[in-house]
């Protein structure tokens, strides 16, 4: 639904579009120049985008989007704030779940057509979860399957049980009993769990730490098949030979020789600044990095860059390289391109200790189709016995060519939950950025469907609710074991109370992605010129999400550099990047662009996007090209399957403008905590001048994308008077600009119209100042705090609220160099100059 409302020849456009792939995008009828795009106060309201000054629109209590123009107003259907001015920090407040109405429900009154729905998956949330306190005992416990599947140690002997309902016989193979299965026979129980216990041998394990191992499982038709065991820790493969198999590895080192965890975890901080990284793809020569490679020369770097936290991919297991870790083969294994579980130990025990935190990217969404290597394998009667997945089609991605859990099935969730619980415990990750969530959210997987943001698109059959319920689970148990763990969901399709806590009715997950912010910055560098820019449909995009849910936003990220695009910086320069990124000379006209908007592209998708922010390795200096794993395709290169941190050193390349901006960004957010404020005021959105203006935690943002026009006295409104300083500026000789602004001027402010009538003030601000923009730049401004003034003995008497005759200030003391002379008279009041 969309409503357009019409005044003074202003056409003003509102959808109820949230987070998605496709976007209606607000529309004028006869004005370009978006005057006004605000929003402000703690309830919410926000002013025209019109230039008229009596339209506006407000959110009520409840949340529902009333829209006033002059006398008429009508009800708008949407939940989501474009921005919110508060003084309080971000903090979701959640609204339990009671007996007579979900949480969500009362955050969001819109979704009240839809009650039903999600008081059924909430109905079977709970169901699932009794049955597991009833038969396990708790969520948690039902989460240590680890500690009885796979190979565990218990009273001198090694136990391994496996779930494989369809297998006839069982045996236990490797290189302990030379591969022959004959004297390793398992047995079956009534779950389909097949064990078998093996006792040590003169005091030591009958199978060697680091030796290989598999199950051999019998099909219904009498033929064997070898697969790597469900829950192993481990597993290698003969890189020499091509195409070769993996194998399980049986991981149980002696306590002398384990990785012993130094440091405690770092507390969650007010917002993630998350680099996200590939280890094997880290080093700057061509080949796979190992755990402890990046560890020691790139965390430094994170750490230089002021990122907080780190998002690691492709840490389960998976066969091909190329997958870029998104077709899991074993799901409790480490990828052992890069190391052994030790040396992942030792990469996130030193993130600790530098105060950032690890999450790790969670594959849940889907797995490998792989039978010889993966859990595929265990799937020996589709369409009979209980699988891992669900049968026919609905096991299946047609896109990915992957296969879809069966979410539902108890061994399932045990497997899955558990693996959850593996990642934190035993690694000391903190917490997930879930993968494919949109796939999971719905039986069309997200496939051939472009999301409008109407609410009927997220609640109906096409839902998955047992997968909605698994996630449920996930986001509570993840949150039981580590409270500060933070959980990230990839979904485009933009589905309500995906963000919100599970007691009140929600998935629980602590933020989504902003996903559709990408798409928004490809479209602009690829279709259209600089000057056709529109600053309202920038603004719009960065802008338009669930006020509710929080969210990371991002400009770019791993699934931007992939083979057949481009990393921004490419897009932007293309192949002078070949040629004209030497600092050594004047650059060129394309290059200064390419500079110029990769900055504020970066900035101010940090600066609006959302209450976190993430930037892909290598993205934050402007890596070249794109990502390009070995493939038979490109004759099995590493070429541009690895990071040029050289190109980024090299101090005679314009590389190093780009990674100091990135590092004067966070910081400053570390300073001012952007990312958390609710603080956020958008006064400015100019189509002509090509400005955008907008104050968040008291910071005033000044951005200038015309490609050629500066503007010398720039009038920008802000709320608190005082003097303003430059705190931030993208064009610092330093950062790769022309020092077009002077660092050293004071900006005093002005009242603007009437106190306490904001239509009277400018652009809706009571106070404004003066600045210089230059084109294609950002500058931000920080109140500069006024010095405290000792009043001495005054100060007391001024405290109890009066002055009297017995205070004495003598002509020449102190008190009267300082201006601090008292008057009084009888009642008088006593002023203060």
């Amino acid at each position: 639904m969309q409503t357009a409302v019409t005044c003074c020849g202003f056409s003003h456009a509102f959808s109820p579009t949230i987070q998605g792939r496709r976007r209606e995008r607000c529309l004028t009828a006869k004005y370009d120049d978006f005057q006004q795009m605000i929003v402000k106060g703690g309830q919410g309201s926000l002013s025209a985008l019109g230039p008229c000054g009596d339209c506006r629109f407000a959110w009520t209590r409840g949340g529902s989007l009333q829209l006033g123009v002059k006398q008429k107003r009508m009800t708008v259907h949407s939940v989501y704030a474009a921005s919110v001015e508060t003084n309080e920090p971000i903090v979701r407040k959640d609204v339990e779940a009671s007996a007579g109405q979900l949480g969500v429900l009362d955050v969001d009154p819109d979704l009240a057509p839809h009650a039903d729905h999600l008081n059924y998956r909430f109905d079977e949330y709970k169901s699932k979860k009794a049955l597991i306190e009833k038969y396990e005992g708790s969520l948690e416990e039902f989460a240590e399957g680890y500690k009885k599947f796979g190979f565990n140690r218990e009273g001198g002997a090694v136990v391994y049980r496996e779930w494989v309902p369809s297998a006839r016989e069982a045996q236990l193979v490797g290189d302990f009993n030379g591969w022959n299965g004959s004297s390793h026979r398992m047995e079956k129980n009534e779950f389909g769990v097949w064990s078998i216990r093996i006792p040590d041998k003169d005091g030591k394990s009958a199978i060697p730490h680091g030796s290989k191992v598999k199950i051999r499982l019998m099909k219904d038709n009498g033929t064997w098949v070898d697969c790597i065991p469900a829950w192993i820790k481990w597993a290698i493969v003969d890189h020499t030979k091509f195409a070769a198999p993996y194998d399980g590895v049986y991981w149980d080192p002696p306590e002398s020789e384990r990785y012993v965890i130094k440091n405690p975890r770092p507390p969650a901080p007010a917002s993630p600044r998350i680099y996200e990284a590939h280890v094997g793809m880290s080093s700057v020569e061509p080949r796979v990095a190992s755990y402890r490679e990046f560890a020691d020369n790139v965390l430094p770097r994170i750490k230089a860059n002021n990122y907080n936290t780190i998002q690691l991919m492709a840490v389960m297991e998976h066969a091909y390289y190329g997958c870029f870790g998104y077709h899991v083969t074993n799901f409790f294994a480490v990828s052992s391109r890069s190391g052994t579980p030790d040396d992942l130990k030792y990469l996130i025990d030193k993130a600790h200790g530098m105060g950032i935190r690890v999450l790790m990217d969670c594959v849940h969404s889907h797995a490998s189709t792989n039978t010889l290597d993966g859990l595929n394998g265990f799937d020996l009667a589709p369409g009979k016995v209980g699988s891992y997945f669900h049968d026919g089609a609905r096991g299946y991605h047609s896109l990915w060519d992957s296969r879809l859990f069966n979410y539902g099935a108890w061994e399932v969730q045990r497997f899955l939950l558990s693996n959850l619980r593996w990642w934190l415990e035993e690694y000391q990750f903190d917490g997930f950025r879930f993968d494919g969530v949109t796939s999971m959210l719905y039986h069309h997987h997200g496939l051939n469907m472009g999301f409008s943001g109407h609410y009927h698109e997220y609640f109906s059959p096409a839902t998955d609710i047992e997968a909605s319920v698994y996630m449920m689970l996930a986001n509570e148990l993840v949150h039981k074991l580590l409270p500060d763990a933070t959980t990230i969901a990839e979904d485009v399709s933009g589905m309500p109370t995906l963000g919100r806590s599970v007691s009140e009715g929600g998935v629980g997950f602590d933020y989504r992605l902003a996903m559709a912010i990408p798409d928004k910055w490809i479209q602009y560098m690829k279709e259209r010129k600089d000057e056709d820019w529109q600053m309202g449909d920038i603004v719009y995009t960065l802008l338009n999400r669930r006020y509710t849910e929080k969210c990371v936003g991002y400009a770019e990220s791993h699934d931007q550099s992939l083979v057949g695009d481009k990393t921004f910086a490419f897009y932007l320069m293309d192949k002078e990047m070949y040629f004209g990124m030497s600092a050594l000379h004047a650059s060129s006209p394309i290059v200064d662009r390419g500079v110029a908007l990769h900055k504020m592209i970066h900035f101010i998708t940090f600066a609006l996007g959302g209450e976190g922010y993430l930037n892909f390795m290598g993205n934050e200096f402007g890596h070249p090209e794109w990502i390009d794993f070995p493939r038979e395709g490109n004759n099995w290169s590493f070429e541009k399957c690895r990071r040029r941190w050289d190109l980024c050193d090299a101090d005679h390349l314009r590389y190093k403008y780009m990674n100091r901006f990135d590092q004067v960004m966070n910081e400053l957010d570390e300073k001012y905590g952007i990312l958390s404020s609710r603080k956020q005021y958008t006064s400015c959105v100019n189509e002509l001048d090509k400005m955008v203006v907008f104050e968040k935690a008291d910071l005033v943002f000044v951005f200038n994308f015309h490609p050629y026009k500066s503007y010398e006295g720039y009038k920008v409104g802000c709320e608190l008077p005082g003097k303003y300083r430059v705190a931030l500026d993208s064009d610092t000789a330093e950062c790769g600009g022309f020092s077009r602004i002077d660092h050293s001027v004071d900006h005093f402010t002005s009242p603007e119209g009437v106190p306490g009538v904001p239509h009277s003030n400018f652009n809706n601000r009571p106070h404004s100042f003066m600045v210089l923009s230059p084109c294609r730049s950002c500058q931000v401004y920080y109140k500069v705090p006024e010095p405290e003034v000792d009043l001495g003995p005054a100060a007391t008497l001024l405290e109890q609220g009066t002055v009297t005759g017995d205070v004495e200030v003598s002509e020449g003391s102190e008190e009267a160099k300082d201006g601090l002379v008292g008057t009084s008279g009888g009642d008088e009041d006593t002023s203060f100059q």
